[in-house]
């Protein structure tokens, strides 16, 4: 029954593409938390009325962030082809998405950390600083522990946003199942292979979603 519904899909091609659609999206989630996590603390503590409050500081990174953000994420991708191949090696396969995944990603993330560090009770910092308390203590007992589930919650979008990503950047040879789509689907005109890298993929968003929801809900302590 199977076979004639996808007469053109080769099951091992389709759980290679699917375990390279996994590794571009476990890494560059990673990368993204990491590096959108120490931007978003950057944003909210050199803001106005905060710890490091610098205006100047302020301004630069928001720009940074503001101007990955606007870029369309293939014309990113092709704007680092120079820098993927110095880094990587090459501007194929699975791993030389990863610069341009996490670079694309982690502004997006950066902001989602900004939001949820505002929304943390300014008493409960006012009174870790009363109590003398550092400031890397008040990053890490006061600020992050209290916008968790938040920050979850952003990751979760964010990781679905990569997973879109991810293909996208198959189209331009990255591997994955937007290659496998895009290569030995939409090109050869084979829309059951198309249909059938679409269905992994919605399925591959629903996991991340259940385990970010799943996260989330036993971070909350309302």
């Amino acid at each position: 029954m199977l076979r004639e519904l996808f007469p053109n899909v080769v099951v091992e091609d389709l759980i290679v593409a699917t375990k390279e659609t996994f590794f571009m999206t476990g890494i560059s989630v990673l990368g993204t938390l990491i590096i959108g996590i120490l931007l978003g603390l950057l944003l909210f503590l050199t803001d106005q009325g905060n710890i490091w409050a610098n205006k100047p500081a302020n301004f630069v990174v928001a720009t940074i962030v503001n101007v990955f953000r606007a870029i369309p994420f293939i014309i990113l991708i092709l704007l680092l082809f120079p820098f993927t191949d110095w880094l990587m090696g090459t501007i194929r396969g699975p791993e030389a998405a990863l610069p341009a995944l996490i670079i694309g990603a982690a502004p997006f993330y950066a902001r989602m950390v900004e939001i949820a560090l505002k929304e943390v009770d300014r008493g409960v910092l006012e009174a870790a600083k009363a109590m003398g308390a550092k400031t890397r203590h008040v990053i890490f007992k006061v600020l992050i522990p209290e916008s968790m589930p938040a920050l979850v919650s952003g990751i979760t979008v964010t990781a679905i946003s990569l997973i879109g990503y991810t293909a996208m950047a198959g189209a331009i040879g990255a591997g994955g199942l937007g290659d496998l789509a895009y290569r030995r689907g939409f090109q050869k005109w084979d829309f059951d292979v198309v249909f059938a890298c679409t269905v992994l993929i919605v399925i591959i968003v629903f996991i991340f979603q259940f385990i970010g929801d799943f996260i989330s809900r036993k971070l909350d302590k309302r």
